[in-house]
């Protein structure tokens, strides 16, 4: 007979989304028995389970929210989700090779969110950094994943996500930077006088995610203006200074 503990112990790992022979190997609890009790809790769990992913009911509300707000935004700006083998779903968010902390900042939050190791991958021939993340929960918790590219689809927070980004705006936007935004110096030369100053810059094709970033902004006080039709400037001093108190360096 089993303990309470060992009870316990396998349903939080099964909730993680680890497979039975890893549970095994991190408990020491037969492979045959941890399958018993997954069988017999999906049995008593029968209407209480997600129907897309098969996973107990979800707790949005018990998400780590200012890591999932962050995630977010580094999906939105340069993530996608793929489908594989029995169910499971890959998150893939992209990073320039040149950034790797925001690669393993990216990394920590999704490992927060989803309850698992996520892993990083270089590819120094396209300069690039791979976050990706396994799961079968990853559409429930990025519902904004569909078919095609996201410019050329609704993208619209669902509620539960917006109470998040409304508490956590700041990782929102930050987030949003990492993946598709800019922070540098402009430059205006006039005869006889260059005039500097520092700006942040958002683009994205997608009109959606541009108004999520703005809205986002305008919580937190942020003044914006839109330079052309794919991006957005944040050029005033108190501006930049709000945003460079939380946005962090991309180095």
């Amino acid at each position: 007979m089993r303990s309470q503990t060992d009870l316990a112990a396998v349903a939080s790992l099964v909730a993680a989304g680890l497979n039975d022979c890893e549970i095994s190997r991190r408990t020491g609890i037969p492979r045959s028995t941890i399958g018993h009790w997954r069988r017999a809790e999906r049995r008593a769990n029968v209407g209480t389970s997600c129907a897309t992913c098969g996973h107990p009911a979800h707790d949005f509300a018990a998400l780590p929210a200012s890591d999932y707000a962050y995630l977010l935004g580094a999906y939105l700006g340069d993530g996608h989700i793929t489908r594989h083998a029995r169910g499971v779903f890959r998150l893939t968010v992209y990073c320039s090779l040149m950034h790797i902390n925001i690669a393993w900042w990216i990394t920590l939050a999704a490992e927060r969110v989803i309850g698992r190791r996520a892993s990083i991958r270089a590819d120094p021939r396209d300069n690039l950094i791979y976050v990706q993340s396994y799961s079968k929960q990853w559409p429930c918790l990025l519902p904004q994943h569909g078919p095609g590219v996201k410019h050329s689809r609704p993208i619209v927070l669902v509620d539960w996500q917006q109470r998040i980004v409304d508490t956590h705006p700041d990782q929102l936007v930050r987030g949003l930077i990492h993946s598709d935004g800019w922070r540098g110096i402009n430059r205006i030369r006039h005869p006889g006088k260059t005039y500097e100053y520092t700006r942040y810059q958002f683009t994205n094709a997608s009109a959606d995610i541009r108004a999520i970033f703005c809205d986002a902004c305008d919580a937190l006080g942020v003044e914006w203006r839109r330079m052309k039709e794919r991006d957005i400037s944040i050029a005033r001093r108190a501006s930049v200074a709000k945003l460079d108190a939380f946005i962090g360096p991309k180095r």
